[in-house]
Order: C-alpha cells, then structure tokens, then sequence
C-alpha cells in the first residue's frame, strides 16, 4: 500500500516558504503523494493554489485534494484548474471531490447546501465533457487547457453515502474516503461500489484513497489535541471521535496502516497535526516498515 502525505496547508499563518519546505523534502522521501484539503470558511491556504506551487517544485510525487468541495465551486472554473495543474505537472493531479458537511462554506459562496449532492452529479457530468474536449454549449468554445491524462485528471469521488457509489460508477476513477471510516461500513461501501462499477460497465478495477491525520513525538498528544479542536472544536463529539481515533505512537500508526491495507486501500492519506519538519521525518520513518 502506498502512503500519501498531507501538507500543513490548514495550521495557523502556514506559509509559501513552509509549503515548499514540506514539498521538496517529501519529494526525496517514500511518499506517492502529496494532499491538501478544502474549507471555504477558513483561513486555511486555498488548496489547488498550494497545489499549483507544489507542481512547480516536484518532478516525481503526485499531487491530490482531499477532498475539493466541488459544489461551492463553480465549474468551468474548476475543471481550467484541475487541467491546468495537470498540465503544469505533467498528469500528477489526482483531485478528489466531495461536498462537505458545514452549512457555512455553502452560504459563503451563494450555492445550496441542501442540494449539494445533485450539484456535485451536474458538476461530474460537466467536468468529464470539459477535460474530453467538448464545449460547453454551441455558443462557446473550448474551456481550459487540453487534458494530460486521457479523460482528465483522475477524479476520486469522496463521502459515505450509498449515492456516492453510484456517482462513482458513472463518472469517478474511483473512492476516496476522507475520514478513513469504520472497517464494516467501508467495506459495505466497497462492495455497492463495485456493484455500480460493474452496472456502468467500467473496465478494470476503481482506486481506493483512505486517509488518517497523524502526530509523532514527545508532543503528539498536545499536536493531535491542538490542531483537532481547531479545525473540529464546532462539533464536540466529532473532535472527540477524531482525537480517539488518531494514532500517535509508531506502533499505533502501523496498526492504523495495516487496518486500512486488510480493508483494501490502495493508498492512505497520513495528514500531520503540525508543521514541524520532524513529523514528516518520523512518518518516513514507520512508512519505511510498510511492506
């Protein structure tokens, strides 16, 4: 199994200098990707912007949001991005998309938070018509640059609903679960997955992205704690179920990568709590004993 680090892109006064830093030392060591997340809410850096930085100072690691909140995104837009980073990094975009849980992102950018999920289905079906080539309408031409990869960038579809299956089935390269999830409901989550691959008569097998964040060290606990109730504190026991559930030991985090690997994640995200260097260092460290 193959393991993808996170960016800091969310810690507090993150900066240009701190995202190469973090960019260029990952691009030496055992990791396939590097990932950022989205808030819309948020003094966080705006993901496919460190993104489009993070192209221009690697070669070899590939790229990945987890996930973009597409529907408080208008589309064209985000599928010029997406091929655009795509193109500047010669096909290492992975982006993956989903629709958020937090009413505030959506009544920030005017779009409809009760009707997020059909949005996110108009927005696949346009962004594979876009990176294929086709034009949005008679009266328009073509929109953003030509695709790197056949098809587009590949597009994991992210969230735990029985929907996303189906929208997985129809427009999305694969699953990208977030949160990482509970064994059980994910594997119920991958069996309707394939069942909806199988229907739409995709070839060959969907990917599978699990994610998890992580602190090492003599102050992982107060890390974890930290950058939980920051980014969580709005939801008491949601913060409390991510703290339980944060590995932050060695052994712990390979315990965290062998449940993800029995389960049959392709590649597991690993976000760090903070930006110290040394916490990159450290999960070099235990990904090195990752058969």
């Amino acid at each position: 199994m193959r393991i993808a680090l996170g960016l800091p892109s969310r810690i507090a006064n993150a900066s240009g200098e701190l995202m190469l830093q973090w960019a260029t030392r990952a691009e030496q060591g055992p990791f396939s990707s590097l990932v950022v997340t989205d808030r819309v809410v948020s003094q966080a850096l705006e993901p496919l912007s460190v993104l489009a930085m993070a192209a221009g100072a690697t070669k070899r690691i590939r790229l990945m949001t987890s996930v973009v909140i597409g529907p408080t995104r208008e589309t064209t837009l985000l599928a010029r991005q997406a091929a655009t980073i795509d193109t500047l990094s010669a096909g290492r975009l992975t982006l993956g998309v989903g629709i958020g849980v937090r009413k505030n992102d959506y009544l920030a950018t005017g779009n409809s938070f009760h009707r997020r999920g059909r949005l996110s289905e108009d927005q696949f079906a346009l962004l594979r018509r876009l990176w294929a080539g086709e034009k949005l309408s008679e009266e328009t031409g073509l929109i953003g640059p030509p695709a790197v990869q056949p098809g587009g960038p590949e597009l994991l579809i992210g969230g735990y609903v029985p929907a996303i299956a189906q929208r997985i089935g129809k427009w999305g390269d694969g699953y990208m679960a977030p949160g990482g999830g509970e064994p059980d409901a994910m594997a119920k989550m991958w069996q309707q997955i394939q069942q909806a691959w199988k229907e739409n008569q995709r070839k060959g097998q969907p990917r599978w992205v699990g994610a998890s964040y992580f602190a090492l060290g003599p102050n992982a606990s107060d890390h974890a704690t930290r950058y939980i109730n920051a980014n969580y504190g709005y939801n008491p026991e949601l913060a409390k179920r991510r703290l339980s559930a944060l590995p932050t030991t060695d052994e712990k985090l390979l315990e965290a990568i062998k449940r993800q690997a029995d389960m049959g994640v392709d590649e597991f995200i690993l976000r760090p709590c903070a930006e110290d260097l040394d916490q990159m260092d450290r999960l070099a460290e235990v990904a090195a004993k990752v058969k």
